[in-house]
């Protein structure tokens, strides 16, 4: 929904962002430095890091083709970039050089409904991933490489079933609700709640919660698997840590596999700040490991309900649309036989 434009980061903030990315870089697992501001603390003691969080921003995951070797832009870069993302993705344009008929109708909604942000993060990166130094995701293993050769071959033809679709599609995970979470092109918020034995992520997208036990709980047995994996949290000084394993086959990020080990490291770098990094190990699914890092925004605006839900009206559509090509081709082929 919409929220204020991403709060400009202090200079402390971009320091510790520089910081954990340099150090990151050089393989180390870093806590950003914070020593000149401390997190408020909860009553019984941990990093406060609730409330809501907003994620929008222009950054892109990977680092353009355009741009690279260029790990972030000058001021004056940024704005030019800004602008032209952003009239790229006005889905009202109605130029000369604008979007046909036919895109319009693809669009499905107009600019309204859109909120990607408006900004770059503060140090004006141009990708999210931070390791490797490239910005951009390690190739996909030949197994990998199979499996999403075999899903985007199954999204070109008909959908036989809900099963056919994707899982955002079927609103069983949303765009962005992760894990890991990424900017996505609406509901980028999230709100953390604590209490001494959990923490409870909840995104906006879909309205998914996910309940961290805080309390060292051996994980699930591994033929358990669940739709956002097993999720474990610890402590580790300001920085609360999750670590999830135990996703299933039917999920993927970017190519990734049911045996993905994610670890996400939330740390609250000043008051209205929140840095969210994650790493993806998946030696089964891409060449090396890789990083990003995603600075948050503290909001006081409300979280909002997203409507989705598994067996929605839109499914239903789809699958009638389905027949409804399966039948034209069958009526097609028996013309073409005459």
């Amino acid at each position: 929904m919409k929220h204020p434009p991403l709060a400009s980061l202090g200079p402390l903030a971009v320091f510790a962002i520089f910081s954990w990315s340099t150090a990151l870089a050089a393989g180390q697992a870093a806590e950003p430095s914070t020593s000149a501001w401390s997190p408020p603390r909860t009553p019984w003691g941990d990093p406060d890091l609730s409330g809501i969080w907003d994620f929008r921003t222009l950054t892109p995951l990977e680092r353009p083709s355009e741009l690279s070797g260029k790990e972030t832009l000058s001021d004056e870069d940024a704005v030019k970039y800004e602008q032209d993302t952003l009239r790229a993705l006005d889905k009202d344009r109605r130029t000369s050089d604008g979007l046909t008929a036919e895109q319009d109708v693809r669009n499905a909604y107009n600019q309204f409904w859109w909120d990607y942000g408006t900004k770059l993060t503060e140090d004006k990166r141009t990708s999210l991933i931070v390791d490797p130094p490239d910005g951009r995701i390690p190739p996909l293993t030949p197994k990998a490489q199979e499996r999403a050769d075999a899903r985007a071959a199954a999204l070109q033809r008909p959908a036989h079933g809900p099963e056919d679709r994707t899982p955002w599609e079927r609103c069983i995970l949303g765009l962005n609700t992760g894990p890991p979470m990424n900017p996505s092109v609406y509901n980028n918020n999230l709100h953390l709640f604590q209490n001494r034995g959990y923490v409870v992520i909840l995104t906006e997208m879909a309205h998914d919660a996910r309940i961290v036990p805080m309390d060292g709980r051996p994980r699930l047995p591994e033929d358990i698997r669940q739709w956002r994996g097993d999720s474990r949290g610890r402590w580790e000084g300001s920085t609360l840590v999750v670590d999830t394993t135990n996703f299933t086959d039917k999920t993927s990020f970017r190519g990734s596999g049911a045996n993905l080990h994610l670890v996400e490291r939330f740390t609250r770098i000043d008051a209205d700040t929140l840095l969210y990094e994650y790493t993806i190990d998946d030696p089964e699914s891409f060449a090396r490991t890789w990083s990003a890092a995603i600075p948050m925004t503290k909001t006081d605006e409300p979280m909002f309900e997203y409507a989705c839900h598994e067996g929605n009206y839109g499914m239903t559509n789809l699958l009638e649309g389905a027949r409804a090509q399966e039948r034209l081709a069958e009526e097609t082929a028996k013309t073409k036989s005459k």
